[in-house]
């Protein structure tokens, strides 16, 4: 575990579990859900929300057992070799969250406020933050996801004034669809939901790390509260046909919000969201700098910049709609298959390999 003046309080992983799942996601996962479920898109959404509870908790019979961040983890099960193969995927995984929020929020500011915006000049601002946060230490981090929740949270009562043109009728009737359709919407809605992998690495940085168990549900039970909040009324403004014409149909909501002393509040919306993305981006650069770190025994600080060169290098050469959905899809696919298949995995061979050494320390 790691020096008692670099953790956090246990309750701070509700935010940190929270701020890592509301990113660009929001702001255009009803076409994706409502495209399989329709209307029963809200069972969806709590499904998912379950699926991600018995992850949580998978995720923290391994990390009480073991003690230790994944990195670690795989050294012991595994060995020097194999295990920092496993890692190695870890490390590029959380890599390509940083790319993808980072580039698909910059392809909402092209879309929305300024198409012709210099994407490079914009990757480095918003890195130069990145860089100043992540390499403050973990504490620095957690703060920013703390302030990435509570700051922004005015955003989400702007979702109230679409209410007044609302038909809740359109949310019946209910369970008109397949179980296939609704788990493929389950899947679908799943995909932006698992950057909370994360826990797997700062874990050590927890006081009293069992406490947070309680937190990270928390954290995750909001999260499917907000998401849920805007289907809801999404399904209720919109018909079906509408929806799925609507690439981000969480700021079209917006675009009928009139307020006396600003025209356009999505304007504000999209510029306020950096609030939002950038514990995304902090988080997961962090896990993968000290992944590396941890691997091959480089200082933090040296680290980093490598780490966002990449982030700078990789947003700047990716282009266009296509290929930016293409890599969210085998992201996605990626995820899933680590958070419920590989870690499940993992914490059995935890359990059997830690019974079988005990048993051989006996029998010696």
């Amino acid at each position: 575990m790691e020096e008692k003046q670099k953790q956090i309080s246990p309750f701070l992983v509700f935010f940190l579990v929270h701020s890592v799942q509301v990113g660009v996601g929001v702001l255009g996962f009803q076409r994706i859900i409502m495209k399989s479920a329709g209307n029963d898109a809200w069972i969806a959404v709590i499904a998912a929300g379950i699926s991600i509870n018995v992850a949580i908790m998978i995720m923290y019979l391994l990390l009480n057992k073991q003690q230790k961040d994944l990195i670690d983890i795989h050294k012991d099960l595994f060995g020097k070799w194999i295990g920092g193969f496993f890692s190695l995927i870890w490390i590029i995984y959380w890599l390509v969250i940083g790319i993808v929020v980072l580039r698909s929020y910059i392809e909402i500011v092209q879309v929305w406020v300024f198409p012709l915006i210099n994407i490079m000049m914009f990757s480095i601002i918003i890195l130069g933050l990145v860089y100043y946060n992540v390499t403050g230490g973990f504490r620095v981090v957690a703060g920013i996801s703390f302030l990435g929740v509570v700051i922004p949270f005015y955003i989400f009562l702007s979702f109230l004034f679409p209410i007044e043109y609302a038909n809740f009728r359109n949310l019946l009737p209910v369970w008109n669809h397949s179980v296939k359709e609704l788990s493929i919407a389950t899947k679908d809605m799943m995909l932006g939901l698992l950057g909370f992998s994360t826990l797997l690495m700062y874990y050590p940085y927890i006081k009293h790390p069992k406490k947070s168990q309680k937190w990270a549900h928390f954290g995750n039970l909001l999260t499917i509260g907000i998401y849920l909040f805007i289907l809801i009324i999404t399904i209720a403004f919109f018909s079906d046909k509408q929806v799925s014409k609507q690439i981000w149909a969480t700021l079209s909501m917006w675009k009928i919000v009139e307020l006396p002393f600003i025209e356009r509040i999505e304007y504000i919306g999209i510029t306020s969201w950096i609030l939002i993305i950038l514990p995304n981006i902090c988080l997961s650069v962090w896990a993968a700098s000290k992944g590396i770190q941890k691997m091959f025994h480089f200082h933090l600080n040296k680290v980093i910049p490598v780490i966002l060169i990449l982030l700078l290098f990789a947003t700047v050469t990716i282009q266009g709609r296509e290929t930016i959905d293409k890599l969210n899809q085998y992201l996605a696919i990626v995820g899933l298959g680590l958070v419920f298949i590989y870690v499940p995995i993992l914490t059995v061979l935890s359990f059997f390999f830690t019974k079988k050494r005990k048993g051989n320390t006996g029998n010696g």
